[in-house]
């Protein structure tokens, strides 16, 4: 019996209901395996915590975390508490502090779903969006002088180190060349930002060289936007930096259907820390606690968070569970279903237990 030890963490928002709907299949995918057990351990931390410590996660929580196989992320951040505080205080401390560089977040219509755009066909949206997850302009660089005084400054700089872009870019063509197409496209802004983003496109090409069999091709940003909206069909695997690829899988989850539906994985693709998978959601205050919350986000992560461990068959089986609950028209508002979370949940423990496969 194969056991992986999982750290949950629903943290806020409506992670406190879908992290337990998705550790619910979970299980019923352990027990219908047979193989495999999952060790999971909870823990409270967020922006509740805060209120009572001080601080979004225990002083010693990234050492605590380091004996885990997979972190189960549900989402930060509240009304009352500033994002700085919430995101830095948690998520990005794990992704930081974990090195979690690679930001994979896969995108297609599941069955029973509709895109927003009117002319998309059945596997028109197949897309897997690479962000760079450790620095750009998300490092935390920079910083605030003359507060409150009408010559108040703010700078916020974006770091691109060539080991950064290397190995994201690496990252990217590797899964380029294992997907069908075997095309990617590097997306930047380097006719408006000369330095940064020039050495995104000279790194890319110097990678690139190393896989022949890979197409690849280069994008602005803002043109990547429109591009997805009217030619869908046209993208296979995206890289991008941390601001660029958190917009666009932002609106790539949107054209999926709902971000209900997106998932997430930060991954440490060298393995010496644990990778943390999470939906994209976030914490949704206006839905929160009233149980209508989409759990398919967080059922697909957990699919991605098991092939990650080494669970494939069982990560398939969840997916397979999954689309035919979505095809059966048992789906949440936000898709333009009826249910709530739980009925979504046990449709697909109750399609797993079922499954003749």
């Amino acid at each position: 019996m194969r056991t992986h030890r999982i750290a949950a963490i629903p943290a806020d928002g409506i992670g406190k209901e879908v992290i337990p709907a998705g550790l619910r299949v979970l299980e019923a995918l352990a027990e219908r395996s047979g193989d495999f057990r999952l060790d999971v351990t909870d823990f409270p931390w967020g922006t509740d915590y805060y209120r009572e410590t001080g601080k979004m996660m225990a002083e010693d929580g990234l050492e605590t975390l380091k004996g885990f196989d997979a972190i189960f992320f549900g989402a930060v951040g509240d009304q009352h508490v500033p994002d700085d505080i919430t995101l830095w205080g948690l998520r990005l401390r794990i992704c930081q502090g974990f090195d979690q560089y690679a930001n994979i977040r896969p995108t297609r219509v599941l069955p029973g779903l509709t895109s927003p755009l009117r002319a998309v066909q059945p596997g028109d949206i197949d897309w897997v969006i690479v962000r760079e997850n450790s620095e750009g302009e998300y490092a935390g660089h920079g910083g605030r002088a003359h507060r409150g005084h009408p010559e108040e400054v703010a700078t916020e700089t974006a770091i691109f180190t060539r080991a950064g872009v290397t190995r994201i870019m690496k990252t990217a063509f590797e899964i380029a060349a294992k997907r069908p197409r075997r095309k990617l496209t590097v997306v930047t802004k380097s006719n408006a930002q000369k330095h940064g983003m020039v050495f995104w496109d000279e790194v890319a090409a110097e990678v690139a060289r190393d896989y022949p069999g890979v197409t690849w091709e280069k994008e602005l940003v803002d043109a990547m936007a429109a591009r997805m909206v009217q030619k869908p069909a046209s993208i296979d695997t995206v890289v991008a930096t941390n601001l660029h690829a958190d917009i666009l899988s932002d609106l790539a989850g949107a054209l999926a259907g709902s971000l209900g539906v997106a998932p997430t994985a930060n991954l440490d693709p060298s393995r010496r820390f644990p990778s943390m998978f999470e939906p994209i959601h976030g914490s949704a205050f206006d839905i929160a606690g009233k149980g209508v919350a989409n759990p398919v986000a967080t059922f697909w992560t957990a699919a991605m968070m098991l092939e990650h461990i080494g669970e494939v068959p069982a990560a398939a089986r969840l997916m397979a569970a999954m689309e035919r609950v979505c095809a059966d028209g048992v789906m949440t508002a936000d898709v333009g279903g009826t249910a709530n979370t739980e009925q979504v949940t046990e449709a697909v423990i109750a399609a797993i237990r079922g499954a003749n496969d």
